[in-house]
């Protein structure tokens, strides 16, 4: 008999994301880094804060990342 083969971690995925102590998914929100003039400060100050994922986006980021949890 084999060894039981490792999933492979996606490492563009464990860059992207990150799981909180009570395991929900949070991300960094996009259109931060360019074109910053037009934006008020009060949306780039919001841009600032981290999402949570939710839908069914979980699951797959769950897959991508499996010994995040």
């Amino acid at each position: 008999m084999g060894k039981k083969n490792k999933m492979k971690t996606n490492r563009s995925a464990a860059k992207r994301f990150k799981v909180t102590g009570s395991g929900k998914i949070v991300h960094f929100r996009a259109c931060k880094s360019h074109l910053l003039r037009k934006k008020s400060a009060k949306r780039k100050r919001n841009l600032r804060k981290d999402k949570v994922l939710e839908g069914g986006y979980v699951k797959r980021v769950e897959k991508l990342i499996p010994y995040k949890f």
